[in-house]
């Protein structure tokens, strides 16, 4: 399996049409296939899943107990917020139109790998969301890593 990382601006086309960059296209394992899983991610953006790494997240989710009301509510809204993609020729996926608007994503994006998986941004809300000096990123690192 891949490592997804790295930020790459990319266009989104009128028809909602994104192309993967080559290097994040590379990372994903040819086992996959052309079919990835797009659902709603943490911090309002879209999450972006190889099948592999999909299925650990499913088995989780899935493992919930169907007698449980928080836990019925949990593998409701994650299925409601999931579909399955398909990469065309070119490498392109159709978001959505709801994910679209979810994500807050217009005629540009960020697309982000973030190890397992990748995040799809507007530029805004991904701005908002990132720790861009590096000494409060160091000391973050120190107080959570060790």
């Amino acid at each position: 399996m891949g490592m997804f990382n790295s930020r790459y601006e990319c266009k989104v086309d009128a028809k909602g049409r994104l192309a993967l960059p080559a290097k994040i296209k590379a990372a994903i394992p040819e086992s996959n296939g052309s079919e990835l899983y797009l659902r709603f991610g943490d911090d309002g953006c879209l999450a972006l899943y190889p099948e592999q790494e999909f299925k650990k997240l499913f088995n989780q989710i899935n493992g919930l107990s169907d007698r449980d009301p928080i836990h019925r509510r949990i593998k409701r809204s994650f299925f409601d917020s999931l579909v399955n993609v398909e990469l065309d020729n070119a490498g392109r996926f159709l978001i959505p139109k709801n994910f679209m608007a979810f994500a807050g994503i217009d005629k540009e994006a960020y697309v982000i790998g973030v190890g397992s998986y990748v995040e799809i941004w507007s530029p805004e809300k991904y701005e908002k969301n990132i720790v861009s000096d590096q000494t409060e990123l160091s000391e973050l690192m120190d107080k959570y890593l060790s």
